[in-house]
Order: C-alpha cells, then sequence, then structure tokens
C-alpha cells in the first residue's frame, strides 16, 4: 500500500523507505541535435580490427580519442549559443531559450561547428599512425544537424536532469530523414518549419520538404546544405 502527501510518499509500513517526487519544469525553446554520420560503423571497425589491443591493453586505440575530440569539437562550438544537454553517443543534444537567438546567428553557428569538425578531422586524418582499412575510414566521418523548436520539461531521474516531450522525441526522430535524396551527398542542417518560424531562420536558399512518421502528422522541414559543394536548390 502506497500512501503519503505532497511533500512524500510512504512506502509500505517502513518509515525509513521514502519517496519524494521531484516536479518536472517545463520549457519552450530550440533543440539541435549535432550528429556524427558513420560513428557506429567505423567505431564497429576499429573495435574488430584492434580487439586484442582493446581487451590487454591499458590504453585503447586513438580512434576513441579522435571521436571524443570531435565531440568536445562540436560542443566549444555551439556554446554559448546552445547549453549542452545530453550526449548520446554519437551526437551532442543541444537546447537554447528562444529570446538568446537570432536568426542568422544561428545558421552561422551550424556552418562555424561544421568547419571546425572538418579542420580538427582533418589534423586527425594527418596524424594518424595506423594504417588498417578501419582506421583509414576515419576521414568518412560526416556532421550533420537538426534543429527543431518547441516545448519539453526538465526532469530529474537518478540524480541527472532528462528533457522529456513529444518534441524532444520529434527531433530524435528527424534524425532518419529524406535528406540526402534531396540534396546529395554533403552536408547539411535540416531545419523544422516550426523551428524556422520561431526562430526568424531565412529559409530562401534552402529545400523544402516534408517528413513523416507513424503516429505523427507530417512535419515540414527546410535543408541547408552546409561546407563545401553545397546543392544547387532546385
Amino acid at each position: 500500500m502506497v500512501s503519503g502527501s505532497a511533500s512524500g510518499l510512504a512506502i509500505g509500513d517502513n518509515p525509513g523507505m521514502s519517496f519524494v517526487p521531484t516536479r518536472p519544469v517545463g520549457h519552450s525553446g530550440a533543440l539541435l541535435l549535432a550528429d556524427i554520420s558513420g560513428y557506429t560503423g567505423f567505431l564497429g571497425g576499429v573495435a574488430e580490427a584492434h580487439r586484442a589491443l582493446i581487451v590487454e591493453s591499458d590504453e585503447p586505440p586513438a580512434a576513441y580519442a579522435v571521436l571524443s575530440h570531435l565531440l568536445d569539437t562540436i560542443i566549444a562550438s555551439i556554446e554559448p549559443h546552445f547549453h549542452v544537454a545530453k550526449l548520446e553517443g554519437d551526437a551532442v543534444f543541444a537546447v537554447a531559450d528562444q529570446a538568446s537567438l537570432a536568426g542568422l546567428d544561428i545558421i552561422e553557428c551550424m556552418r562555424d561547428c561544421y568547419a571546425a569538425f572538418r579542420r580538427e578531422l582533418g589534423k586527425a586524418g594527418s596524424q594518424w599512425t595506423c594504417n588498417c582499412d578501419a582506421c583509414a575510414r576515419v576521414g568518412g566521418l560526416d556532421l550533420k544537424f537538426v534543429l527543431h523548436d518547441g516545448h519539453f520539461v526538465s526532469q530529474s531521474i537518478g540524480g541527472r536532469e532528462e528533457l522529456l516531450g513529444h518534441d524532444v522525441n520529434l527531433v530524435h526522430r528527424l534524425l532518419k530523414n529524406h535528406a540526402r535524396e534531396l540534396v546529395g551527398p554533403v552536408p547539411y542542417a535540416l531545419i523544422t518549419d516550426a523551428a524556422a518560424e520561431a526562430l526568424n531562420l531565412p529559409t530562401a536558399e534552402m529545400v523544402e520538404a516534408e517528413e513523416r512518421y507513424e503516429d505523427t502528422p507530417p512535419v515540414r522541414v527546410h535543408i541547408l546544405a552546409l561546407g563545401e559543394g553545397e546543392a544547387v536548390v532546385q
């Protein structure tokens, strides 16, 4: 039997056990995902090629340090515009208050972040000491962005703040999209119509599209090509 008050819930008859619910805090703002493409396959190949080194050595293959450095580079590039909410393996999930952002600044932030990523990736390739097929694929890593705007709550779970809500789920689902079919094999930022409107982003040079997911209304998006060799808008 569970009973209690607003300040906590007593569990069973043991007065030493209690549950004190933490109140979620509502927010609205920009949600950004910066995702390293090719990360999973690259790391899997490195793990297979250097299995003995990973198991027996006190120092893991250099590929792990490179990927950590690339994530650090992304974080340094998007701050202070965005606050990092969570590292998700091959992605950085970050948020920002609408009032702290300006449209052109956000576009420039993503462009600068991509340029820094490519620069540091190039340094890693030039300093690479392993020539195995797996490690040689480090140059195939790339970076893409998904930018959305919406509502979410912050909730303490296991001593860590987690962001929850439909819009948080949506920005993650948008990582699976049809952008490359429309702009070709180039780095890109996929920006939802909600983000473009809320953050006053210029979209005239972007490719318009629509993404569809189960149990979700169609999501209008704008695709911005980044870096060298940008796609021609049609």
